[in-house]
């Protein structure tokens, strides 16, 4: 976890965004909002957890190393974890189901 004041300020913001995000999206699926809308909202709000992730990694790097480096194969080149932004593969029948 951060410990810095500064990396626990930047962590508790996204936190904050994320809360947000889901809050909206809960909004969202009660009001029966388009499939493609919430879709959208999902795919920002992992966006913020990804971004979360990537923070909290960095800190940590930082901790260990005494400096800012990419951990080799489990960050990409711009920061967030390699294995988050891999694609999720799930069985789909190409269309979406009611909530």
């Amino acid at each position: 976890m951060p410990h810095s004041p500064d990396e626990k300020k930047r962590a508790v913001t996204r936190l904050r965004r994320i809360k947000g995000q889901a809050e909206a999206l809960e909004r969202a699926v009660e009001a029966g909002v388009d499939c493609s809308a919430l879709l959208q909202q999902i795919a920002a709000l992992r966006g913020a957890a990804n971004g979360l992730m990537a923070e909290v990694l960095k800190a940590i790097c930082a901790r260990r190393s005494g400096r800012r480096r990419r951990l080799a194969g489990w960050l990409d080149g711009a920061g967030r974890p390699a294995l988050i932004s891999m694609p999720r593969s799930t069985e789909s029948s190409g269309h979406c189901e009611p909530i």
